[in-house]
C-alpha cells in the first residue's frame, strides 16, 4: 500500500482554516499573543484552568475544619463561586470572564488562585480563624453629627456646622 503524502500535506499544512475555525483578531481570544505582563505569557487554557483550580480551594475549605462562619472562609468561598460561574458561563470568551471578575486579565486570575492556595495553607496550618475576635461596632446614623461624638470636623463651606 502506497501512501498519498501530497495529499496529506495539503491536507494537514493548508493555508486555509479549517471550516470551524473562526478567523482570529489580533489581540483577542485565541488571537492574543502576549498579556503585556513581565513573565506572565498568555495562556489559552486559562479559563477552565481558574474553574479547575477555584474548585480546589472550595475543595480544600469544605475538607477544613474551618468553621462556615469564619470571614476568610465565606470571603474565599464567595470569589471563589462568583470567578467559577463566570469562566462556566463564557469558556470561549475569555475577556467576557476578565469583565466579569473585574481582578485582571484570565492569566492572572490563574495566578491569584495559586497565591490564595498558598494563604490558604498558611491559615489552615496556623488555625487562624481562631485569633480573630469579634467587635461590637456602635453605629447610630441619627445622631446631629452622623456618630463622630466629640470630634470637631470644622466649618462647612456655606458656614454651617454638621
Amino acid at each position: 500500500s502506497t501512501c498519498n503524502v501530497t495529499n496529506i500535506t495539503r491536507a494537514a499544512f493548508s493555508a486555509q482554516p479549517a471550516a470551524h475555525d473562526k478567523p482570529l483578531t489580533p489581540g483577542i481570544g485565541l488571537g492574543k499573543t502576549s498579556t503585556g505582563l513581565v513573565g506572565l505569557d498568555v495562556d489559552h487554557d486559562a479559563v477552565p484552568k481558574m474553574i479547575t483550580k477555584y474548585k480546589a480551594l472550595l475543595d480544600k475549605l469544605a475538607a477544613s475544619d474551618m468553621p462556615p462562619t469564619a470571614q476568610y472562609r465565606i470571603n474565599v468561598e464567595k470569589i471563589a463561586r462568583y470567578r467559577i460561574a463566570a469562566a462556566q458561563e463564557n469558556l470561549d470568551d475569555p475577556e467576557k470572564v476578565e469583565e466579569l471578575c473585574n481582578c485582571g486579565q484570565v492569566e492572572e486570575l490563574v495566578v491569584q488562585a495559586d497565591n490564595e492556595m498558598k494563604v490558604m495553607d498558611m491559615y489552615l496550618r496556623n488555625r487562624w480563624w481562631e485569633l480573630v475576635k469579634p467587635v461590637d461596632i456602635e453605629y447610630n446614623p441619627s445622631d446631629e453629627d452622623g456618630g463622630h461624638g466629640d470630634v470637631e470636623w470644622g466649618d462647612t463651606p456655606d458656614g454651617e456646622k454638621k
